[in-house]
């Protein structure tokens, strides 16, 4: 599966040019297509591709054919934290700040980038309704979150200032320090800013992902919040409401400061009235009318019915799982961590952010969020458990990526320690989820809220509420130290040898093996073996995947046709890639579109990274399981590397049988 995206660096043009800055900017640049260049050529080469996009950590890719990617040499990748297939879409996490730069490469060198939105349109109308709302909400939310995030660390920063008894009892810093008062007036005002006028930069967000203009979505954002409104936070203690008549209709003039639901439904609105404008407006006036009258048509039906019901809502909503989470103690906190994990892993933890934007926006009369607390727990558990890991393990491999992993997670970021580590093994992973459980009780119990949002581990104690510090110290305590247990414990009970470096074939095996010649495959079964390009799957036929055989095969035993390395057994079991002692890769795919099955079919005698001698046994199969579900046995033996071979099989040939010799 050779491609030509791959760049040798030396023979990029680099200019010397003076100044420290941008040698460096221009070096990080072609570092960064280096690593697009491959990560396109192991998913498969551009053409297998047909959309990418990023969140703030995963390159999101959706292919034609997920049987195509290299896993392991994509593992591989400078920079690239781990790799993993969800929700139709490969992902390949990155970290933020790389991925935006990754993705950019990506889209220019495949040429997607002007389509990316359109594909991502269609895309949006697959699967079920949860899952797309889900989707949307985060395209929404992730590109704003670093603005509220520094909202919040600057608002967690001016409680430390303001905090009375925080450091010398009935004193605040700024008592203690009265020089100091402006300092704190200052960053509270630029804390305040992002949540006061949160409705623009929702607006902005959600208007562009329903297909509106951006800019008229950040319009409508601030008439939510002009100065002439009565504030949303002045409400409550207002004792006259100010109204508009409109025709002798009264209507209600008050701001939607610090609110999501509403400002989310306008978005929508806008966006669609807008787009049926252009269709029926001509296009010598569209430019004028258009604007104007999306802009009133939306404004009036938001003070009219969206708004004042959607604030309803959205109050209640936040009032309603603040009032659960307090109702349940513990034991809610409990439940909640131990979901959150599994919750992530589904890309539903977005939706959360719309709910503990309310809540912190709000948190005069809710007290703060109790999200944002368990994600802590959660991560820093995700984090716990790696790190055991990485004191358990004498995978060298494993342990270079338990190191930074781990310490991510710590920090905040668990998709490399999640996705990398713990649901790998299984076992850290529900270790993990316990000490989340055990942390977040403790949390709830204490009812310890946050008061902004923040990085969501060890640094999240500067988001919570100052009186607090202890009881989440505690709370972060008990998950580290639960999760690290429980991880030695079930990794020495149940996966002891995950933890072993991956060793060779063992001698009393190589009864059943061959004295294989390097440059000469074996024939994996017995049956009937035919050119590839008499293959029934028309994409196999193509070579599109590579040159090789197809075989019909009479008993289902899978053998290796090399010695060499399992490179990957993909996830739902119906095929593996190996990589030969002379470099040839070798993708053996058992039937066609069993992929279907979810390996019911299979059952596997390795994993990724074993050594293995050609004869050995790879996989036991079902064959009969396969030809029920209407499917056809035919096993394609490719070359996805251009490796060049000649024929040395008969129409039959049996397992072990010398069938191609490379050139």
């Amino acid at each position: 599966m050779e491609q030509n995206y791959h760049i040798d660096m030396k023979s990029v043009p680099y200019k010397d040019h003076k100044g420290t800055k941008k040698k460096k900017e221009e070096k990080e640049r072609y570092g960064n297509i280096k690593i697009a260049s491959q990560v396109i050529q192991y998913v498969g080469g551009k053409e297998n591709i047909v959309s990418a996009m990023h969140c703030a950590t995963r390159l999101r890719m959706k292919l034609k054919n997920y049987d195509l990617v290299n896993e392991d040499e994509l593992s591989d990748v400078d920079q690239v934290k781990g790799v993993f297939l969800a929700n139709d879409q490969y992902q390949v996490i990155f970290g933020s700040g790389t991925v935006n730069l990754v993705t950019a490469e990506v889209l220019n060198q495949t040429g997607l980038g002007a389509s990316e939105t359109k594909v991502e349109e269609a895309e949006e109308k697959k699967g079920n309704p949860l899952m797309r709302t889900v989707k949307v909400l985060s395209d929404i939310f992730v590109p704003i979150i670093p603005a509220i995030v520094a909202g919040g660390l600057l608002m967690g920063l001016n409680n430390v200032l303001t905090a009375q008894g925080l450091f010398v009892e009935g004193k605040s810093i700024i008592d203690l320090f009265p020089a100091m008062a402006g300092i704190a007036t200052f960053i509270n005002m630029c804390a305040a800013a992002p949540f006061t006028f949160l409705p623009v930069l929702i607006g902005f967000s959600a208007t562009k992902k329903f297909g509106g203009n951006p800019y008229l979505g950040a319009a409508m954002g601030m008439i939510m919040v002009h100065p002439d409104l009565l504030n949303a936070y002045s409400l409550a203690s207002a004792e006259t409401i100010p109204t508009w008549n409109w025709f002798g209709l009264s209507v209600e003039a008050i701001g939607y400061q610090g609110t999501v639901l509403p400002v989310l439904a306008v978005s929508w609105i806008l966006a669609n009235i807008e787009k049926r404008l252009h269709k029926v407006t001509p296009s010598w006036l569209d430019n004028l009318s258009t604007p104007l009258l999306s802009v009133l048509i939306t404004a009036a039906l938001t003070f009219l019915f969206v708004g004042p019901l959607l604030r309803e809502a959205g109050d209640l909503l936040a009032f309603g799982l603040s009032w659960l989470y307090s109702t349940l103690g513990f034991l809610g906190g409990a439940i909640f961590g131990l979901l959150y994990a599994p919750i992530t892993i589904t890309g539903m933890h977005h939706s959360f952010s719309a709910i503990e934007t309310q809540l912190i926006a709000a948190s005069e009369t809710t007290g703060g969020s109790f999200i944002f607390p368990i994600a802590s727990m959660n991560n820093v558990a995700q984090g716990a458990a790696v790190l055991t890991v990485l004191f358990l393990t004498k995978n060298e491999k494993l342990k270079s990526l338990c190191t930074a992993s781990g310490i991510s997670a710590l920090l905040g970021i668990t998709e490399p320690a999640m996705f990398g580590v713990t649901l790998k093994l299984k076992y850290p992973f529900y270790a993990a989820i316990i000490g989340s459980a055990a942390g977040s009780a403790w949390i709830a119990g204490t009812k310890t809220l946050a008061l902004a949002m923040g990085a969501a581990g060890l640094p999240g104690i500067i988001s919570i509420a100052p009186q607090s510090w202890l009881n989440f110290a505690i709370g972060l305590g008990i998950s580290i130290l639960t999760s690290a247990i429980m991880t030695v414990i079930l990794m020495k009970k149940f996966a002891q040898e995950e933890l072993e470096p991956s060793k060779k074939v063992k001698a009393h095996d190589e009864i059943t093996l061959l004295d294989a010649q390097p440059n000469v495959l074996y024939a994996p079964m017995s049956g009937s073996v035919r050119p590839i390009s008499a293959c029934s799957d028309a994409m196999f036929a193509s070579k599109a995947m590579g040159d090789g055989v197809v075989i019909i095969p009479e008993e289902g035993t899978l053998l290796s046709p090399v010695n060499g390395k399992v490179m990957m057994v993909f996830p739902t079991k119906h095929a593996i890639g190996l990589q030969g002692e002379n470099g040839e890769e070798i993708l053996i795919h058992v039937g066609l579109d069993t992929v279907s099955l979810e390996g019911k079919p299979f059952e596997v005698c390795v994993k990724d990274g074993d050594e293995v001698r050609a004869g050995q046994v790879l996989m036991q199969i079902d064959l009969q399981m396969i030809k029920d579900a209407g499917l056809s046995i035919e096993t394609p033996v490719l070359i996805t590397n251009g490796k060049e071979f000649e024929a040395l099989h008969e129409e039959t040939v049996s397992s072990r049988q010398e069938m191609l010799k490379l050139a």
